[in-house]
């Protein structure tokens, strides 16, 4: 029962505090505009408290699913003073672009802050050199700082991966600093290939071996199941031992044969693995020494780094790399962050959700903030409003649709649970 309120406590805070900063970014935008704000609530349905502050009221519903901030001319145009319907386009825009944008600029932040206080960065300098490896065979030594690779500058070694993923087996002119001076190494990229079930395993540092996704398009997708829990490999038992398992599915001929528990009972099932090929220099770098300078430093081009690869996916959705199946409800944001433990790991998954709320809130989609502001931009394209009834009837579609969408992610990770 005290795990149950735990729990309970912590999901009501986050989505709470995460709602609450959300609509507190179009509050005051409004505010600052002089537009008047008729009622700033906190969830939905009946009021649990309520109080009346100047022309204002502030509520408290009793679902905490999201929340609202109802301002003069929003629904209804009106030209009274205060509406927002007679706003500026640009500044009705700000109103409501205001709270995705605070939630992604707090998740990233809150992420900024993590890394810095907390984060086990890698250096520039090489540490060592793998043999027989591009680098070895080059000339690179232990000691030398990377500073560019094709010219291109290197910020963190997370950069290193990032070209080497773009230019293959092609070899790249590599400029490092050695006693002070620079010099350029010619260095081929040594081709490793990997196997892979094309699987993502639950995450418990290492010991659990039951999957939690399987990538679209992989050998395992029409084999293996969300929920299975593998507990051999080739016969050899690999039961909560991730290390084992990759070591195993490397190690392997064509195929794998898997023994996996599923609804209670075994099974066995043979995959042929996917192969990945991937390119290194086979260089190790050297940990950063933890100088506020260096936490700073590495935070920021961390959190860039982690800002692009948000951006990949927001791609990813109108190109059709992410699909509705793989997204996450209430229900699975409520299993995330009661399996948090820890107050690093609880805000670290309070800033990843806060960024999916904002991002996901501006998204170009009727009844959301960024459907909103497409209608807005539409209004200025046309120089004239749409018609009020057009524009409700939009809004209403798209919230029927997001209705729809929502129970169906809800009852995709209802089956990821069970």
């Amino acid at each position: 029962m005290l795990v149950f309120l735990i729990n309970a406590i912590k999901i009501i805070f986050l989505l709470g505090f995460l709602i609450l900063i959300h609509e507190s970014g179009h509050f005051l935008v409004a505010k600052f505009f002089k537009v008047r704000v008729n009622e700033f609530s906190i969830g939905f349905g009946k009021k649990i408290l309520s109080k009346q502050k100047g022309e204002t009221t502030y509520s408290l519903r009793l679902i905490p699913l999201g929340g609202y901030v109802s301002m003069l001319g929003e629904d209804e145009r009106s030209s009274d003073e205060g509406s927002f319907s007679i706003q500026p386009i640009p500044k009705r825009i700000a109103i409501v672009a205001a709270g995705g944008l605070v939630n992604i600029v707090f998740g990233l932040f809150a992420y900024f802050v993590l890394l810095a206080i907390a984060g086990n960065f890698a250096s520039k300098t090489v540490d060592s050199v793998m043999e027989n490896y591009g680098a070895d065979t080059a000339g690179i030594v232990a000691g030398d700082e990377i500073v560019s690779i094709n010219g291109k500058h290197i910020f963190i070694s997370k950069d290193v991966n990032k070209i080497l993923a773009k230019t293959g087996s092609k070899e790249v002119v590599i400029t490092v600093k050695r006693d002070g001076k620079t010099q350029e190494f010619k260095v081929t990229p040594t081709e490793v290939k990997t196997k892979t079930l094309g699987i993502y395993l639950e995450n418990d540092e290492g010991k659990s071996t039951t999957i939690s996704y399987i990538v679209d398009g992989s050998n395992s997708e029409d084999i293996l199941k969300v929920g299975d829990k593998i507990l051999t490999i080739n016969g050899k038992d690999v039961e909560n031992n991730y290390e084992e398992l990759v070591n195993q599915i490397n190690n392997s001929g064509d195929t794998v044969n898997i023994k996996l528990l599923r609804d209670g009972k075994e099974q066995e099932v043979v995959i042929t693995p996917d192969e990945i090929t991937n390119y290194y220099l086979g260089i190790v770098f050297k940990k950063a020494d933890k100088s506020f300078f260096n936490r700073i430093y590495y935070a920021w081009f961390e959190t860039g780094d982690f800002a692009l690869s948000l951006a990949d996916n927001v791609k990813a959705i109108f190109t059709g790399g992410v699909k509705a199946n793989q997204m996450m409800g209430p229900i699975g944001i409520s299993k995330t962050v009661a399996s948090t433990s820890g107050i690093y790991e609880f805000i670290y998954i309070m800033a990843l959700i806060s960024l999916s709320l904002g991002i996901t809130n501006l998204l170009p989609i009727p009844a959301l903030d960024g459907g909103k502001i497409l209608i807005l931009l539409i209004e200025a394209i046309r120089r004239k409003p749409m018609k009020q009834e057009l524009e409700i009837g939009i809004q209403l579609v798209g919230f029927g649709l997001l209705i729809l969408l929502s129970i169906y992610i809800s009852y995709m990770d209802i089956l990821r649970i069970i």
